[in-house]
C-alpha cells in the first residue's frame, strides 16, 4: 500500500458523521455568542469527552479509544470546523499532555492523570514559549533545579493556550543551562502547587473563547517522580512533542478551510445580483475553486501525516512540518477568499466568516512559525539536515 492512498474505514465515516452532527447541534448555534462575550465553555468540553473525542490516539488501559491518528485528525478537523477555540482542546487534553506522557511518564504518572484528561476530570496545557524563546526552544530560561527528592521549578511561560483555566501542566525547563538544549527536562505540573500563578491575555485578534495567558513558577517542587522521561532529554521529547500537535494544528487549519468555503458556497447560491445568484458568474467560480483546491490539498497532506503514524511511523517530522506548513498557510488564505466572495457581508459580524478569518491567522503562528516550517522542508529537500532522522 502506498503511502498516498487514503480511504476512510465505515468506522472513521460513523465517526466523522457523528462528531458533525454534535458541532452543529451544541457548538454552531452558540460559537458566535461565545466568541463574542470571550466565554470559555467548560461544558462543551466535557461533552465532547463524554463522547470520547480525546482519546483516538490512546489506548483504552487509560481511558482512551486507540482508533487511531487519523481518527483524532478526522474528529479535529470537524470540531475546528464549527469553532477554533474549541479545536485547541485537542492538543490540550491529548496531543501535549496525554501523548506525552504516554510515551514518557512513569505507569504511576500515566494512570493518575491520562483517564482524568481523557474525562476531562482534570484540563491540561502545555509550557514551552517564553518571553524571549519561541521558535529558538533552546533559549527558555525557565530552570529546574534538584533538590533532594524534588526538582525547583523557577520561571515563566508566555502565550499559553488554557494557562488561566488548566488544572495540570507539562512543563519544559532547563535543568542545565550551560548544556544548553541538551540541558533541557520535561515535567508534569499540577497548577495549584504552591508558587505557580497565572495571568491572562484578553486582547488577542481572534481565538476569543479559548483563554490564554502567562504561567509563572516562583520556587515550585515538583516531586520528582514527576519528571518525563530522563533529565537532559527534554529537547528530542519536545520535538516528538510538536509533531503529534503540529498534527492536531493542520487538522484544525483543514476545518477552518472548510468552514470558510461552507460559507462562500452558501453566499454565493443565495446573493442575487443583475438578475442572477452570484454564484453563476465565473469570477465567483475561480474563487471558489480555489478554495477548494487549497481545502482538499491540505486534507490529503494532513490526512497521509495521520495515516502514517497509524502504520506506525512514529517520526515522520517531514509529513507532519509539509501537512502544518500547507495547512495553516491555507487556513490563512481561503478565509481571505471567501471575504472576497461574501464583500461588505462579509467585513461585518453579521456572518460567521470574520470570526474564521481572525481564528485562522493564528494557525501559521501556533506549534511552529510559517518560516520554521519552511526551513525545515528546506533543509530536508537539500539534504543539509534531513528531518525523519
Amino acid at each position: 500500500m502506498s503511502e498516498y492512498d487514503i480511504e476512510l474505514t465505515e468506522e472513521h465515516i460513523m465517526l466523522r458523521d457523528m462528531v458533525r452532527k454534535f458541532a452543529e447541534k451544541e457548538i454552531a448555534p452558540v460559537v458566535d455568542k461565545d466568541e463574542n462575550e470571550h466565554r470559555f465553555q467548560r461544558e462543551l468540553v466535557n461533552q465532547m469527552a463524554e463522547l470520547g473525542l480525546f482519546g483516538c490516539p490512546v489506548p483504552e488501559e487509560y481511558g482512551g479509544n486507540n482508533m487511531g491518528y487519523l481518527a483524532h485528525a478526522i474528529v479535529t478537523e470537524e470540531i475546528g470546523r464549527a469553532s477554533g477555540s474549541l479545536r485547541v482542546a485537542f492538543n490540550m487534553q491529548t496531543m501535549g499532555t496525554s501523548v506525552s506522557i504516554l510515551k514518557w511518564g512513569s505507569e504511576e504518572i500515566k494512570r493518575k492523570y491520562i483517564p482524568e484528561l481523557m474525562a476531562a476530570r482534570l484540563l491540561g496545557c502545555f509550557g514551552i514559549t517564553e518571553p524571549d524563546a519561541g521558535s529558538d526552544t533552546a533559549a527558555m530560561t525557565t530552570t529546574a533545579v534538584k533538590d533532594g527528592n524534588e526538582y525547583v521549578l523557577n520561571g515563566r511561560k508566555m502565550w499559553i493556550t488554557w494557562a488561566p483555566v488548566a488544572d495540570m501542566a507539562v512543563v519544559f525547563a532547563m535543568t542545565d543551562k550551560k548544556a544548553k538544549h541538551k540541558g533541557m527536562s520535561a515535567f508534569v505540573m499540577d497548577m495549584d502547587m504552591p508558587g505557580v500563578s497565572t495571568l491572562s491575555i484578553k486582547e488577542k485578534l481572534g481565538l476569543w473563547a479559548c483563554p490564554t495567558g502567562e504561567i509563572i513558577m516562583e520556587d515550585v517542587r515538583v516531586p520528582a517522580g514527576y519528571l518525563l522521561g530522563e533529565e537532559g532529554k527534554g529537547f528530542g521529547m519536545l520535538m516528538q512533542e510538536l509533531i503529534s500537535t503540529r498534527l492536531s494544528a493542520a487538522a484544525g487549519a483543514v476545518g477552518t478551510c472548510q468552514a470558510a468555503l461552507d460559507e462562500a458556497v452558501k453566499y454565493a447560491t443565495e446573493r442575487q445580483q443583475f438578475g442572477q445568484p452570484i454564484a453563476q458568474f465565473q469570477m465567483v467560480q475561480e474563487v471558489v475553486a480555489r478554495m477548494v483546491a487549497e481545502t482538499e490539498a491540505a486534507r490529503a497532506l494532513v490526512w497521509r501525516c495521520a495515516m502514517q503514524k497509524d502504520r506506525g511511523l512514529v517520526n515522520n517530522m517531514r509529513e507532519t512540518v509539509l501537512a502544518k506548513y500547507y495547512a495553516c498557510r491555507a487556513a490563512d488564505e481561503v478565509p481571505n477568499l471567501g471575504l472576497e466572495v461574501l464583500s461588505a457581508y462579509g467585513y461585518s459580524n453579521e456572518y460567521p466568516i470574520a470570526r474564521i478569518l481572525r481564528d485562522g491567522k493564528v494557525y501559521k503562528i501556533l506549534e511552529g512559525a510559517t518560516n520554521i516550517m519552511k526551513m525545515i522542508i528546506a533543509q530536508d529537500a537539500l539534504n543539509l539536515k534531513k528531518a525523519n532522522r
